[in-house]
């Protein structure tokens, strides 16, 4: 079957995207990869092999496969995904970083079954709901089988603890409910008692001091504020053009996490508010081009699905870079594409590729 106009150009803003990423990285990762590897080129070569290549041969493999297949599935994808959540705690497989329990290590592969929790998410509530009309969606015992699940997904993510996650899942599952057909004043009651969960389930000093330094970021310059202060620098520093590619100065011992949450930084010094500008530009059409598909889509599960997708999406890119601009508070969520992460860019690839076979039908 031949891709439709909206399949070429999801297939071309996904290689655009692929590509810019790992170029950026390549050059953010310069100066941590040769003091953390004594490779500058390790994460270059990381995202590369254990990334990229295996994102695109998914997104290869689930353009081709049949989007309804993913609907029968949509059961046994979640459970897999609550299994490796599970698996973080086992001591034998569970890996601890900075006194976060996010990792699985298999001893060939460390990955975070958190990201492939998100792409399993979305599939199981898009057949969930896509089976059911809109006039159930609106009555309220709709909402017992999505809380149920939920519940369960929040209380492995709280105890990781892993709350940026926790609330991105929350905002795709919200969204996908309020477009399966859900009344408006059951996802307000929803969105408050999720609120107050959030509230109280995320309150620790270290996220009350990004919020002193969003408010207020000359509070301390050298302690709670010193990220979002090096952080608005290094865009500050780029001008209309940048300084050029390969020459952030905020990169080497200055910028936290480079190749991480704050990569949106280096590409605004090296490319200036043009280089920004155009990372915008590509999330956008990218955006656009799933709400399309998704207009287009003959069932509900494909366009639930798709628009799932673009949630997911839009609220990381977003929140990374509004973080980093200092329109929100700091939250470490990485910018998709860009932030290195093999796990997060292969199960986005994959995700992206059943997009597209959506929309070759």
């Amino acid at each position: 079957m031949r891709l439709s106009g909206s399949g070429k150009t999801l297939t071309i803003l996904v290689f655009l995207l692929t590509v810019f990423g790992l170029v950026m990285l390549s050059s953010a990762g310069v100066v941590e990869g040769q003091k953390k590897f004594n490779s500058a080129y390790y994460f270059f070569n990381h995202q590369l092999f254990y990334g990229v290549l295996p994102g695109l041969i998914l997104f290869f493999i689930a353009s081709r496969m049949h989007y309804r297949l993913w609907r029968k599935l949509a059961l046994p994808i979640l459970i897999l995904a609550i299994g490796l959540m599970v698996m973080v705690f086992i001591p034998q497989f569970g890996l601890t970083i900075k006194g976060a329990r996010r990792w699985v290590d298999l001893g060939f592969i460390t990955f975070q079954p958190a990201e492939f929790l998100k792409l399993a998410v979305v599939v199981y509530l898009a057949a969930w709901f896509g089976s059911r009309g809109s006039q159930a969606m609106s009555q309220p015992r709709a909402l017992a089988p999505f809380l149920l699940v939920l519940a369960f997904v929040a209380l492995l993510l709280i105890l990781q603890p892993d709350i940026k996650t926790l609330a991105l899942v929350t905002l795709i599952g919200v969204a996908l409910y309020f477009f399966a057909g859900a009344k408006l004043s059951h996802i307000l009651g929803l969105i408050l008692l999720l609120g107050v969960i959030l509230g109280t389930s995320s309150f620790a000093p270290y996220r009350f001091n990004r919020i002193r330094a969003y408010l207020n970021p000359t509070v301390d310059k050298q302690g709670v504020a010193y990220h979002i202060n090096q952080a608005l620098i290094g865009v500050g520093s780029g001008g209309l053009f940048g300084v050029g590619f390969g020459q952030s100065k905020q990169k080497i011992n200055f910028l936290p996490e480079p190749v991480g949450d704050s990569i949106f930084a280096v590409i605004v010094e090296e490319l200036g508010f043009v280089g920004g500008a155009a990372v915008l530009a590509l999330f956008v059409l990218l955006i656009l081009t799933l709400v399309g598909i998704a207009r287009a889509s003959r069932d509900q599960f494909g366009r639930l699905f798709t628009l799932g997708l673009a949630v997911w999406i839009f609220a990381q890119m977003f929140v990374n870079i509004g973080a980093i601009l200092n329109l929100i508070p700091l939250t470490g969520i990485p910018l998709p594409f860009f932030s290195y992460g093999s796990s997060s860019l292969i199960t986005l690839l994959a995700g992206l590729g059943v997009a597209l076979n959506i929309s070759k039908h």
